[in-house]
């Protein structure tokens, strides 16, 4: 997808691994928001970290110092959102070395590239990217990124120069405590070492007179690969490095003083021909490895004492330091470029409508910035986002934001599940093994480390009891890890904790066939009455229960009664021929509630049940019918005249879909809280469960107006927000990705089903990629056959039904080993 303008004003492209943290590449290709050190902090910036260029030639004269960015454009007034803010010392530098040009960048996540305008004789790009493989944890989190500039003399005259990086040793840094130049407080000590490797130049920026289990202990590698790179391996102001392009310098010596550090540098030196093309190579590449619980877990606990909780990073426990993740990765570079590049253009190249392959690949950055890591012990741990400009009013704008799996939010996301099963699956266990009470319930929130005593009969924070949708959504979860590849052994351990859970909620709220009573829940209160929000949730939770069973040669018949049940009582009590409404016991507060509103996630355990092939929790044509007038009622074009009681998350021509809306009145004085907000999750999860009902232009209307929200212009289509940036709800759009393209995994029955919507195909044609528990390739279409082309990992296959007609196989499909399917 191309971005040019106004469109790279908030365009930061989060560049890491899962759990390691991220450095974003701006819309100018400057290096912003340093989230290195443990912490997300969108507002973090390490001055003085930047690549440069100086180009010269003999007749006509020519010897000038570039810096490799574009001129930074103003911010915006966009509310809650900081992606546009320029550094100061970004700015500062731009004052030292002129800017190149203006940039256009063409971006798929995790992959760009920044070509640069300029009025020197030489065509420059820059391709970045850090590695991705579905199905391939390990390689999908390492604290790399990737640099590779294409330099091409077009004229007739010989070229020469010098190709440059720098980077400051921040090592010791907090992640958040300002920088100024080379000054911070948390600095002293630091020390830059030259390493030569075959073929490559490393820098080494470390401080050894940290104590090991110090906060800020670590280390960073800048590498180049050219053996006969120049270094300035300690310098302080920009200016020293313009010198050092320009000629031999004397660099500093020793250890940085107190309150201070170094910057270093590398630069390659190169001849270009006319007409010659050549490439250099530069990597960053870090390794923090004492992540330590520092952020607050809803209130003071007495508890801790003055302890210092040490979680870790599993990414540090897979290579010692910064200089051996470096040498894995170049050792494996083009290797891992290829498949990160086949899943790139396999979006883009992929018969999905616009720009839904783009937008859809995006999803992934969700998963991978820092609202979710992983400890040393291996335990995927997530907060809700990352705390920024949308939570400054009350939780700061540093750390994580609600921590931690927060079971109603994650209830939403289905990336990890799709891309990471195993993970998504540690998430599960981690419900089960150290979450739930012995009462059979699951608090929404687990505390870390994972060995403190739990949120059991404490009040928890968002809601203050433990969240009925959260712990729905888990039963549901645990069916979907299971279709996910986890296996039925994995189920028989699992299923007398589900079975636990679910008698705790048939025991607590179950009433005349459906859920009643106070209901905690996702929108941070307690939900009364019957609404179909619990309600479509429960159901599809009986629904995978009796599957569950069934599964494990069980009898689900008790699940199933309560199923059909329930499902005639909602139906009955609900539907208004319109939409599914809120019914209330005349006793029950209005405060907080919808009533008669339209809710937009009324049908959400509908668009489980789809995913999950469970069928229809209430009747179809009811649910087509209210699931049109969501739309109709709750998609707003244009906020000028709006009235925003508290987050604004769309506004002046934007289109988005709100939370509830009253079109026959009948708003409450007190109305369920973020009515009035645009959640991009929601938006994802009706736009997909329009999909799969055939809604197409309402789905499109959805996605149409989010992607145009978040193109660059007012908001970075890398940075979700809602209660912080990164926030995980949004991962409830990969099942927009299925639902367009009728796609369907079971590993239990190792198959896999394609029955793409007519917007995503052309006839009987039509390609785009898809993922299974074992790796993920690409399925093309013909008018004569179906061609399954494995790009990572393998594939283990005994049926594929495209669109209704089943083909048994028996195939293990590898990569260079594709599987052609004849469908004529």
């Amino acid at each position: 997808m191309h971005y040019i303008g106004d469109n790279l004003r908030h365009f930061a492209l989060p560049l890491g691994g899962l759990g390691t943290g991220t450095i974003a590449l701006a819309g100018n290709g400057a290096l912003r928001q340093w989230q290195l050190h443990n912490i997300g902090n969108h507002g973090g910036h390490v001055p003085d970290s930047f690549f440069a260029l100086r180009l010269s030639r003999v007749e006509p004269p020519l010897d000038e110092v570039r810096l490799l960015q574009g001129p930074s454009l103003e911010p915006t007034d966009t509310p809650l959102v900081t992606d546009d803010v320029v550094p100061v010392g970004e700015r500062r530098l731009q004052e030292v070395i002129r800017p190149i040009g203006p940039t256009r960048v063409t971006a798929t996540y995790p992959q760009a590239r920044v070509d640069y305008e300029t009025d020197l004789p030489l065509q420059l790009s820059l391709d970045v990217f850090n590695p991705l493989v579905a199905a391939d944890a390990d390689v999908s989190s390492q604290p790399v990124v990737g640099f590779t500039f294409t330099l091409h003399n077009p004229g007739e005259i010989s070229l020469h120069g010098k190709l440059a990086g720098a980077l400051q040793n921040s090592v010791g840094w907090d992640g958040v405590t300002p920088i100024d130049g080379v000054t911070c407080s948390l600095y002293g000590g630091n020390t830059n070492r030259v390493r030569r490797a075959p073929g490559w130049t490393q820098l080494v920026l470390e401080n050894t007179a940290l104590p090991i289990d110090h906060p800020g202990s670590g280390q960073l590698v800048l590498s180049a690969d050219a053996a006969d790179s120049l270094v300035h391996p300690q310098w302080s102001r920009p200016e020293e490095f313009v010198a050092f392009l320009n000629g031999p310098v004397t660099p500093a010596s020793g250890p940085s003083a107190a309150g201070s550090t170094w910057n270093g540098g590398l630069a390659v030196p190169f001849n270009l021909e006319p007409g010659e093309t050549k490439q250099v190579r530069f990597l960053i590449a870090w390794h923090f490895p004492n992540r330590y619980v520092d952020f607050n877990q809803f209130g003071p606990h007495p508890e801790y004492g003055h302890s210092r909780f040490w979680l870790g990073n599993a990414y540090t426990r897979r290579t010692p330091d910064a200089v051996a993740a470096a040498e894995s990765f170049i050792a494996q570079w083009s290797e891992q470029e290829a498949l990160t590049t086949a899943w790139t253009e396999a979006f883009e190249s992929s018969s999905l409508p616009g720009e839904a392959g783009s937008r859809l690949a995006a999803l992934v950055a969700d998963v991978r910035s820092p609202t979710v890591f992983q400890t040393a012990d291996g335990d995927v741990l997530g907060f809700e986002g990352v705390l920024g400009a949308s939570t400054g009013m009350w939780g700061g704008r540093y750390g994580g934001s609600c921590p931690l799996n927060c079971t109603h939010v994650w209830n939403y996301e289905q990336t990890l599940s799709r891309l990471f099963p195993s993970l998504e699956r540690n998430m599960r266990d981690t419900e089960y093994d150290v979450m739930q009470a012995p009462e059979g319930y699951i608090p929404h929130r687990v505390r870390a480390p994972l060995y403190m005593k739990q949120l059991w009969d404490v009040v928890i924070g968002g809601p203050e009891e433990p969240a009925l949708d959260g712990m729905l959504g888990s039963v549901l979860k645990t069916y979907r890890e299971v279709r996910q590849g986890a296996g039925l052994d994995w189920l028989g351990r699992r299923w007398p904790q589900v079975v636990r859970l679910l008698d705790h909620i048939h025991d607590k709220w179950l009433r005349d066939g459906v859920l009643r009573g106070i209901q905690p829940s996702t929108h941070d209160i307690d939900l009364c009455g019957v609404n179909s929000f619990m309600g479509t949730l429960w159901l599809a939770a009986l629904r995978a229960a009796e599957e569950m069973a069934l599964l494990l040669g069980e009898d689900g018949t008790a699940y199933r009664k309560l199923f059909e049940a329930g499902s005639k009582a909602y139906d009955e009590l609900l539907f208004t021929g319109e939409y599914y409404r809120q019914v209330l016991e005349p006793n029950e507060t209005r405060d907080f509630q919808w009533g008669d509103g339209c809710l937009a996630d009324q049908l959400i355990g509908q668009w489980w049940a789809h995913q999950l092939d469970l069928g229809y929790i209430l009747p179809a044509d009811h649910v087509r019918t209210a699931l049109r007038n969501v739309v109709r009622h709750n998609l707003r074009t244009g906020f000028h005249d709006f009235d925003h009681p508290y987050r604004v998350f769309a506004d002046v021509d934007d289109t988005g879909l709100l939370m509830c809306t009253w079109p026959h009145g009948g708003r409450p004085d007190v109305p369920t809280r973020y009515c009035d907000e645009v959640w991009t999750g929601s938006e994802y999860q009706v736009a997909a469960h329009c999909l799969y009902e055939g809604l197409t232009d309402e789905a499109m209307s959805i996605l149409n107006g989010l992607w145009t929200r978040y193109d660059g212009t007012r908001r970075n289509p890398f940075n979700p927000i809602e209660c912080g940036d990164h926030y995980i709800r949004n991962a409830a759009g990969w099942s927009v990705l299925e639902a367009l393209t009728g796609y369907d995994h079971n590993a239990l029955t190792k198959s896999i089903t394609f029955a793409p919507l007519a917007i995503a195909r052309s006839a009987d044609t039509w390609q785009f990629p898809f993922t299974t528990d074992t790796g993920w390739a690409t399925a093309t279409r013909s008018s004569d056959n179906l061609t399954i082309t494995c790009q990572a990992g393998h594939l283990d296959l005994s049926t594929i039904t495209i669109d209704g007609t089943n083909h048994p196989i028996d195939a293990h499909i590898y990569p260079g080993k594709p599987l052609v399917i004849p469908t004529t």
